[in-house]
């Protein structure tokens, strides 16, 4: 196998993930579709879905005694578990909440309200989530605002760009694990140790919510204080962001009620059904780690599943970059330009920034989806997307951002489509 372009699922395998998951070749009209906007929210595992129906329907209160209210806490204290084998994290606290979005406010202001220092640093690439709330405490607090730029060769934020930032008087790091524009991932372990070299008490923040369901991540190896995924991008269920932060600042002054723990950051009842899907996908994570040649520690056969799968999506990633020996890939279709395109793919998830000659990104969309296509547009107009991209000089792209569950045949047709939507543009110029 060759570790820069990754390696494929065996057919049969990707038949049967396949079948794990909803609506992945089809819409839930039965209509026949490629859904290439997992960045916005990814397929839904059935087991997930299932699980959270099944946990959902039981009315009973986990605040109480009785066996069923034991049962539901027994659900909670194993999805809590399987939380932090994902991230390998010990000790902390754990909790749920209606979005990451409002769990990176809260984290946030946790940090930004209680620990000294006169400048927070985050980067130009942030989800709204946590550069807003960074900003919003910067100016509330009068402190200094550091942000990191980013490198429009890769789509991604420098290392050392970051580091040059941080300084004694540094209270607040918050960085994304990677770009939702280009894909591109950010060295955040690097980035950990460089800046802690700086400051060893440094608070750090992580937003791992888009990098989550596309690799591995170890806080044993890089010590940082919290980190938010959402479920919903991780083949789980809309409804919750689940993070975790470090024992210290998990004892930060938060929003709680009085008579809990110091370090307790639910409010209100808790979801069980929320924690029963985070066990629902380790489950099936472990089983594509577990061959029977992997370890067979819960942990280590996540770790292979996370890796398998980094693998299956690097190959997808150069076939629809570089194509197929019958069918041209996005690098060599006229009119076609892979932006933030950077040729070392290790350093990628699988997110591919697009622009088709003649088509405005939202136009462009429109076309594909009129071909039963799936794509997003990410524009200048956009909350979400503007400074982002003004950073990088482009005014808009196309978002292609398939997942795990599709095969090598999902990637040809796309391509095979593209390929029609262009040679239409050709012969309209033409006059043909």
């Amino acid at each position: 196998m060759n570790e820069l372009i990754g390696e494929l699922f065996p057919s049969a395998l990707t038949r049967e993930i396949k079948e794990r998951f909803h609506y992945v070749d089809n819409d839930f009209n039965g209509n026949a579709r490629l859904f290439f906007d997992n960045a916005g929210g990814s397929f839904r595992l059935k087991a997930a879905v299932e699980q959270h129906a099944v946990i959902d329907a039981i009315p009973d209160c986990t605040e109480r005694t009785h066996r069923s209210a034991r049962h539901l806490q027994a659900i909670q204290a194993k999805g809590t578990d399987d939380f932090r084998l994902i991230l390998n994290a010990t000790g902390g606290a754990v909790f749920a909440s209606l979005t990451a979005s409002g769990a990176m406010f809260d984290m946030i202001r946790a940090v930004a309200e209680n620990v000294s220092g006169t400048n927070f640093v985050t980067t130009c690439l942030e989800h709204p989530s946590s550069f807003d709330a960074v900003a919003l405490y910067a100016k509330r607090l009068d402190k200094e605002l550091r942000v990191a730029k980013s490198n429009p060769e890769t789509g991604g934020i420098d290392v050392d760009d970051v580091i040059a930032l941080i300084d004694q008087n540094t209270s607040l790091l918050s960085v994304m694990y990677a770009s939702n524009i280009s894909g591109a991932k950010i060295d955040v372990k690097a980035i950990v140790q460089r800046a802690r070299e700086i400051k060893r008490d440094l608070f750090i923040i992580v937003d791992a919510v888009q990098h989550a369901p596309h690799g591995v991540i170890d806080l044993a190896e890089m010590p940082i204080d919290a980190i938010t995924i959402a479920p919903y991008k991780f083949f789980g269920c809309r409804g919750s962001g689940i993070s975790w932060l470090s024992d210290r600042a998990a004892r930060l002054p938060h929003h709680k009620l009085n008579g809990k723990p110091v370090d307790f950051w639910d409010l209100g009842s808790s979801a069980p059904a929320q924690f029963a899907v985070m066990t629902a996908v380790v489950d099936y994570v472990c089983w594509l780690g577990t061959d029977g040649t992997a370890p067979t520690e819960r942990r280590g056969s996540f770790v292979e599943g996370m890796k398998r799968i980094e693998r299956h999506e690097r190959a997808l990633l150069a076939r629809i970059l570089d194509g197929a020996p019958a069918i041209p890939g996005l690098r060599h279709i006229h009119g076609a330009t892979v932006l933030l395109d950077h040729e070392d793919l290790t350093k990628r998830d699988l997110i591919v920034a697009l622009a088709l000659e003649g088509f405005s990104p939202a136009e462009a969309v429109k076309a594909y989806e009129q071909r039963g296509v799936i794509v997003y547009e990410r524009v200048a107009t956009s909350l979400y997307s503007k400074r982002m991209l003004d950073s990088f000089g482009i005014d808009g792209a196309i978002r292609i951002s398939p997942l795990h569950c599709h095969s090598a045949d999902d990637i040809d047709r796309f391509l095979t489509i593209t390929a029609q939507i262009m040679e239409g543009v050709g012969n309209k110029h033409s006059g043909k």
